[in-house]
């Protein structure tokens, strides 16, 4: 990756970040947008598993401080997501959109079963309800705003590698 595509690929990410904790909770939605999965999922399209993994590691860590009674969910949760959409980059990203929302979506729903499962808040018909109605709700909405992301940088970015 060249430089100018790195240092692009670092500032959608930050703004990605950004929004995440600016936009999403003015928005206060049931099945919000998820926008550190996006930039996990942007990132880990472009780099090997283990940088994908420890930028997984990264941005989880930063959403868990935000919740400290399910400190490292987020971040477990994450570091799988990012390790796997690397590892599985080669098989299910090509360059089509409908893959793209597809993975996306995977990528998001994959997230937060893991979550909820590692956070242990939730048990019996509540973790059903949410992991089988809310989640893919909410995955649904990040694969668009997923998509709008990847539509607008593509020309800057090019495709993933």
């Amino acid at each position: 990756m060249s430089f100018t595509r790195a240092l692009w690929l670092t500032i959608v990410f930050l703004l990605l970040v950004v929004l995440q904790f600016t936009l999403r909770p003015v928005l206060a939605w049931r099945a919000s947008i998820d926008f550190l999965v996006i930039a996990l999922l942007l990132v880990a399209v472009r780099t090997r598993p283990g940088v994908a993994a420890l930028a997984g590691f990264a941005l989880g860590i930063l959403a868990d401080s935000l919740t400290p009674e399910a400190f490292g969910a987020g971040a477990l949760a994450m570091t799988i997501a990012g390790f796997g959409a690397s590892w599985l980059k080669a098989a299910f990203f090509a360059d089509n959109i409908a893959l793209n929302g597809i993975f996306i979506f995977a990528g998001k729903w994959a997230f937060d079963s893991i979550f909820l499962l590692a956070e242990h808040r939730l048990q019996g018909t509540d973790l059903l309800v949410q992991a089988l109605l809310w989640s893919p709700l909410a995955a649904a909405a990040t694969a668009v705003a997923g998509l709008v992301v990847l539509l607008t940088v593509r020309p800057v970015l090019g495709a993933p590698r």
